[in-house]
């Protein structure tokens, strides 16, 4: 059953995959931002999911993080989130992501609940649509 409180968490190494450089978000070997976006998502669905109805899942609507601190390759990183407010289908989370290190980021994170199927039609339907 969905409630407040509900955390997350997961951890990743960074890898030349994760970095800047390889993902296009910068010239350096440092854990790039949308590495840790997608860390942040990942956690924050992860961390609900078996509290949803059969079928249903969540989509990410809405982020507003900061990413505050450098993370070079080989160091691990954490990511942890906490569901801080249900609103009909919205959920906010509070994320926080951090390195051996220190806190490299933090900020909070909207996910809204779908019918899983019903959604995947509406966005194939775009593409006959288009097509």
């Amino acid at each position: 059953m969905l409630a407040i409180g509900i955390k997350g968490k997961m951890e990743r190494m960074v890898t030349n995959a994760l970095s800047a450089k390889a993902m296009g978000s910068g010239e350096l070997d440092v854990f790039a931002t949308p590495a840790m976006v997608a860390l942040i998502e990942e956690t924050a669905w992860r961390s609900v999911a078996g509290e949803l109805d059969e079928g249903c899942g969540t989509v990410g609507t809405k982020l507003d993080i900061a990413h505050t601190a450098a993370t070079p390759l080989g160091m691990k990183v954490t990511c942890e989130t906490e569901l801080t407010a249900i609103d009909r289908r919205k959920l906010v989370f509070s994320v926080r992501v951090y390195d051996e290190a220190g806190e490299v980021g933090s900020g909070t994170h909207e996910r809204f609940i779908v019918d899983n199927a019903k959604f995947q039609a509406k966005a194939d339907a775009k593409a006959v649509q288009n097509g």
